[in-house]
């Protein structure tokens, strides 16, 4: 049999398919153990970047008034159909069993989940937007501009083999849990996609703006290797050819929260990032990524829907291709929020992995729009992002056993 490289495979996913200090005194006490990160701990080669002091922090909810998991859920492992070869191996989760059987357990609770939830977010939220706000004076910027996003998917724990899973099982706690390093899933079965777009989009009142097919270049630059940044392409129809719209650096992340949702079968990621169009490009660099762009070949039988002839995946010695997407997006939307549906089709030249992968995420823009005014409470932000996490639960975290 011949060779086929590794973008060329076909995955079975594809199937499945701010306020001032002053008004913002802290309200809740901060968790200690979880970890702060700074930029230069995680850059370009990890793929994410942080801003300076950073907040990731993981919670589990809800729990009982003794800080207890329902006796209903246990840590299991999982098996992911991935192409990254990796992500299947010792990784745990929290996993409701009483839906097994197409039921939900009744949970006694002190207070509603998205207060819970709230509750556990707002401080971070707060503080993490003033250092955001403070960056982006510092930096006179008008290209920026800061963004709140929810994502649905499982979070899940990457144990050590040495650890003993049944004893973990017996005496599970969230101490034990925020010890261990974990990722965030966002791949979600199709039909989770049809229930949203069908059920869940009329339900909550967002009106369907626009369907998107774009190609996503991730891009590195050589003299300035912690600044990865994309280019959002679209087809031109009259030559077949790829024309860059837009360049923009990767997000920075000021606060990353993920919540394991114990009753429900998604859990849920709030990320703050500040984002930042690419504006100060001289003639002859973006001449450079034009070319780079436009000597894609566009190829559906492939990883990510391009390919570049041999040797021409990079620009000189200063730019390189390093993962394509191409994303069909469908984008909903009122006053207060947007919805986003993507199926992405991806391909990294790095690990020559690929996979499609269907994501849901909203864009929380009443809360952020409210963060950036000059004077508001503290109590007004909570009460805004606790009507948003009301309607995520409700709307988003549910759907047939994400993981089988």
């Amino acid at each position: 049999m011949a060779y086929v490289p590794p973008h060329r495979r076909h995955s079975k996913e594809s199937e499945r398919p701010l306020p001032t200090p002053e008004l913002l005194a802290p309200q809740f006490k901060k968790n200690s153990n979880d970890k702060q990160y700074n930029k230069s701990n995680v850059g370009w080669s990890g793929k994410v970047v942080y801003a300076d002091n950073s907040t990731h922090r993981w919670c589990a909810i809800p729990l009982d008034d003794e800080n207890q998991f329902p006796s209903f859920v246990n840590l299991e492992p999982v098996a992911l159909e991935s192409a990254e070869q990796t992500i299947g191996k010792n990784r745990v989760a929290l996993i409701n069993t009483s839906l097994n059987n197409g039921s939900e357990v009744k949970w006694n609770l002190p207070r509603s989940p998205w207060e819970s939830i709230t509750e556990n977010v707002l401080e971070d939220l707060l503080s993490a937007f003033k250092d955001m706000r403070n960056e982006m004076k510092s930096a006179k910027s008008k290209e920026e501009y800061p963004t709140l996003v929810a994502k649905v998917g499982k979070v899940l724990f990457h144990r050590s083999p040495s650890v003993n899973g049944a004893s973990i099982r017996k005496e599970l706690c969230t101490e034990i849990l925020k010890q261990w390093r974990r990722s965030f899933y966002t791949n979600t079965p199709v039909s989770y996609k049809e229930r949203i777009v069908n059920e869940v989009v009329p339900k909550i009142g967002v009106d369907f703006k626009d369907e998107e097919d774009i190609y996503e270049v991730q891009l590195s630059d050589s003299t300035k290797p912690d600044l990865p940044f994309s280019c959002k392409c679209r087809v031109m129809e009259e030559h077949g050819k790829l024309q860059p719209c837009k360049i923009k650096f990767s997000p920075v992340r000021n606060m990353v929260m993920d919540i394991s949702c114990t009753t429900k079968n998604l859990d849920l990621r709030l990320m703050l990032c500040t984002k930042k169009l690419v504006a100060d490009l001289t003639d002859d660099e973006m001449q450079s990524i034009t070319d780079l762009i436009n000597s894609a070949i566009l190829d559906p039988n492939v990883k990510g829907g391009l390919r570049w002839p041999l040797g021409k995946e990079s620009s000189g010695d200063r730019y390189r291709v390093v993962t394509v997407w191409h994303v069909i997006a469908n984008t909903y939307r009122n006053s207060s929020l947007t919805l986003k549906v993507k199926h992405a089709d991806r391909f990294d030249f790095r690990t020559l992995t690929g996979e499609a992968s269907w994501w849901t995420s909203l864009v929380l823009e009443n809360v952020v729009s409210k963060l950036q005014e000059e004077k508001v409470e503290a109590s007004t932000i909570s009460e805004i992002l606790k009507e948003d996490m009301q309607l995520i639960w409700e709307n988003f975290l549910s759907c047939e056993p994400f993981l089988t």
